[in-house]
């Protein structure tokens, strides 16, 4: 494992160092972020003195600027998000403390508008899209963990339950070469991360386990780039991590990539182009916010 951790990618990818871009305009963390068309849409999370916000900033790459987006129909934290077609989808998140939600919405780049509302609760879940249908994976829901995953068909608006992964919170998902990877996440607490990776197919009657993550992560976020799936960010009680991981899906091991230079948890990780964004989240463990905005750009 000790060569898997070394600088640099066994892929034809390789990583240059993070640049900084703009700060988010409000900084947060919690958040829920996904591509939109030509921009970043960063929804929802928790600001600096607590409160659950419905703010919606929308963040141009090309441009290095950011405009405010109309707001979530309602405040949420611990939202997921995902892209479907040109729109945003969220989904789940808590509107007050132990409240999972049935939130499902769509941004179409004006406004939002109601999907049909999950069939369970759902907070501090991942959320990616396989095939032109939506998957919701992990998280927390009115009994407790989510055993079951959540696809959404929007030809028919309709959701349905597929078996879940091992059952956890704060975890990241990706979606790569038809597979939909669920990588680390936590218990309960942010002393109980995991490392575990796990990925599906659809077909497939159970998830198959992948190379852990070299460390246990929780509140972190992932993407995918070319044969890549890049986890950033993490929260235990000895500090947020700066560490960044990036699994080859052809050789089924995890390499290190150049540090983020702000380590945090709650962070939207977004791919745009070649590029991976880490928007948001919390500089330190618990409740706290920035508006980091850093990029690392792949060739």
């Amino acid at each position: 494992m000790t060569a898997a951790l070394a600088y640099a990618a066994a892929s034809a990818l390789v990583a240059s160092g993070w640049q900084t871009g703009p700060l988010l305009p409000a900084p947060r963390t919690e958040v829920a972020a996904t591509v939109a068309g030509s921009e970043i849409v960063v929804a929802g999370g928790y600001l600096g003195n607590g409160r659950t916000t419905a703010r919606v900033d929308l963040y141009d790459p090309a441009r290095h600027t950011w405009r405010r987006g109309p707001a979530l129909p309602r405040p949420l934290n611990h939202a997921a998000a995902t892209t479907l077609g040109p729109s945003a989808v969220v989904v789940g998140g808590y509107a007050s403390v132990g409240n999972p939600t049935t939130t499902a919405v769509r941004f179409d780049g004006t406004a939002w508008r109601q999907l049909h509302a999950l069939p369970w609760r759902r907070a501090a879940a991942a959320a990616v899209t396989l095939a032109g249908r939506v998957y919701v994976v992990g998280g927390v829901t009115a009994g407790g963990l989510a055993r079951s995953m959540l696809v959404y068909d929007p030809r028919r608006d309709r959701w349905d339950a597929l078996p879940g992964p091992t059952p956890r919170q704060h975890l990241a998902a990706a979606a790569a070469r038809g597979r939909i990877y669920a990588v680390g996440g936590r218990i309960a607490g942010a002393d109980t991360n995991v490392a575990a990776v796990e990925s599906w197919a659809p077909g497939e009657r159970g998830w198959r386990p992948e190379a852990p993550l070299p460390e246990p992560r929780g509140g972190t976020g992932a993407a995918t780039v070319g044969g890549l799936v890049v986890s950033v960010g993490s929260e235990s009680p000895q500090g947020t991590s700066g560490a960044v991981y990036a699994l080859d899906l052809r050789s089924g091991t995890w390499s290190r990539l150049p540090d983020l230079p702000t380590p945090r948890h709650g962070l939207g990780v977004v791919a745009f182009g070649r590029d991976v964004l880490a928007i948001g989240g919390g500089p330190q463990p618990g409740l706290t916010v920035t508006g980091a905005n850093e990029a690392l750009a792949f060739s």
